[in-house]
């Protein structure tokens, strides 16, 4: 079992930036991938980033190439996500999520761990 915690949301302009973060336990994430998925109030929970815990390698939705990373913490056992020039259209609940394997999955479906969400909302 993994228990995931998020943190770091809130209120933030358009322009600005902001971090996130998930804390991981119940087990070391060698054999994880991690990711981060978002849901917009009315819409499905999509894919953002997903990092590979024990090669480091990284996959980005396309909306947010270039304006987000994903970065991880091995002592801490945390995932990041590092939220530059946020839009408007960024506003969601953020969650961070953890599945088994090597594959980099972006399906909802894919992934057996959830933590509880952080909202973040983007202002002009």
């Amino acid at each position: 079992q993994v228990q995931l915690e998020e943190s770091g949301g809130g209120l933030v302009q358009a322009g600005d930036s902001l971090r996130l973060s998930c804390a991981a336990s119940g087990r070391t994430l060698d054999t994880f991938i991690m990711a981060w998925f978002r849901q917009a109030p009315g819409k499905e929970r999509e894919f953002v980033a997903s990092l590979r815990w024990s090669s480091g390698y990284i996959f980005y939705a396309d909306s947010v190439k270039g304006r987000f990373t994903i970065s991880r913490d091995n002592a801490k056992n945390t995932v990041y996500l590092q939220m530059n020039s946020p839009k408007l259209e960024d506003t969601a609940v953020y969650y961070c999520a953890a599945r088994r394997g090597s594959y980099v999955l972006t399906k909802e479906s894919d992934f057996e761990y959830w933590g509880q969400g952080t909202q973040v909302t983007v202002s002009s």
